[in-house]
């Protein structure tokens, strides 16, 4: 059995500027993401479409507002309806803590919308480009969770070699790391897989249909081994409200891929 290590949250103190992991760890998925963005817009599909430097520059501004506003609205909306209805301005107090992925999720969809609306392009082109390029970036969040000793596991077997007692949980149970399982599942296999899988031209919306299913399938399953958020508990067919989000994030996901393999067909 482990202990959670007990990070210091401030990784670089410079008098009265301090930086948190987490903030690293944000910098850390926006950068891997121009990275990423800049070889898919590199491929031959992209380029023959018009995909320059600047329009993945202007990509992630899109994307980090989308991240930020719709991560906290989310938050606020699916978690904490009542509190945050009751105190409003709350909701601009990131400092405390609150993010949603599936809130993040809508705001960056909502954002591409207006990227494409602005650029002219095709919606789902513009999601097909990015979905490849999101899982690292959720892999990295991942790694800021467990560097704050936040969103841990449920109760594990203390004979799990890798079972971890957090502190922070205010109890000395050994728990599932939760967030190392995310980084895996979420992060580094569905990153694996939908790059491989975008390597070649597909129809236009089955890469974003792609991740939609891999991302719900990986975190329903994730959600799982992570302690479910004390103000909620289970849900209805004892479901967190993180398997619930997933439902219709993977029935929109098939939905997608059905209908570009359609789409396709018609137009043959």
């Amino acid at each position: 059995m482990l202990v959670h290590p007990q990070f210091d949250p401030v990784a670089i103190a410079l008098g009265p500027v301090q930086i948190h992991w987490y903030g690293l760890t944000y910098l850390v998925a926006f950068g891997l993401f121009l990275l990423l963005a800049r070889l898919r817009a590199a491929q031959p599909q992209f380029v023959q479409a018009g995909w320059t430097k600047q329009d993945v520059e202007d990509l992630l501004f899109y994307g980090v507002v989308g991240v930020i506003v719709g991560g906290r609205l989310g938050y606020a909306l699916f978690y904490k309806p009542g509190d945050y209805l009751a105190n409003p301005l709350e909701i601009l107090q990131v400092w405390k803590g609150g993010m949603s992925f599936h809130g993040g999720l809508l705001g960056v969809i909502g954002a591409m919308a207006l990227f494409a609306h602005r650029k002219g392009r095709s919606f789902l082109q513009v999601t097909d480009l990015v979905a490849p390029c999101v899982p690292t970036g959720l892999a990295s969040g991942r790694i800021g969770n467990f560097i704050n000793g936040e969103l841990w596991g449920r109760a594990a077997d203390p004979s799990l070699p890798w079972a971890m007692v957090f502190p922070q949980s205010g109890s000395l149970t050994p728990r599932h790391p939760s967030q190392l399982y995310q980084f895996a599942l979420e992060g580094l296999l569905l990153f694996v897989v939908l790059w491989l899988y975008a390597r070649h031209p597909r129809p236009t919306g089955r890469v974003s249909g792609a991740f939609l299913i891999g991302y719900g399938s990986l975190r329903f399953i994730a959600e799982y081994f992570r302690e479910p958020d004390s103000f909620l508990g289970l849900l209805a067919l004892n479901m967190s409200m993180g398997q619930w989000l997933c439902v219709p994030m993977v029935l929109a996901g098939i939905g997608l891929w059905v209908w570009s393999g359609r789409a396709v067909g018609s137009a043959r």
